[in-house]
């Protein structure tokens, strides 16, 4: 009996841990694989090269510090008095830096 328990315990998890990882909408995953692609090469091999990067960055870093992580470097890139707002604040540059680890972890595992 706590055996079969055991299983609908970790059946009724496995949704919530599926969906942690699969917050990422399909367009910005799609996004993310078509821009990997032209930087790296329009073939087979790199689509699903690219497709493991952004599975794995999807596993670290949800989709909400993803989005803040790329408009944060979106911002820094940009000339002008609010750009400085973008590259100085610690907690900026904590967020960027979790999905450069992120990215870093995907490109040892996937490339």
């Amino acid at each position: 009996m706590r055996v079969f328990a055991a299983g609908c315990v970790a059946l009724l998890a496995w949704p919530a841990a599926a969906q942690s990882v699969n917050d990422y909408p399909t367009n910005a995953r799609v996004e993310y694989v078509t821009t990997c692609m032209a930087t790296n090469g329009n073939t087979r091999e790199m689509l699903d090269r690219c497709s493991c990067a952004i599975d794995r960055i999807a596993e670290i870093l949800p989709y909400e510090g993803y989005v803040g992580a790329e408009t944060i470097l979106r911002m820094q890139q940009t000339n002008g008095e609010r750009s400085s707002m973008f590259k100085g604040m610690a907690q900026m540059n904590e967020t960027v830096a979790t999905l450069r680890r992120a990215e870093a972890e995907a490109e040892i595992i996937c490339f």
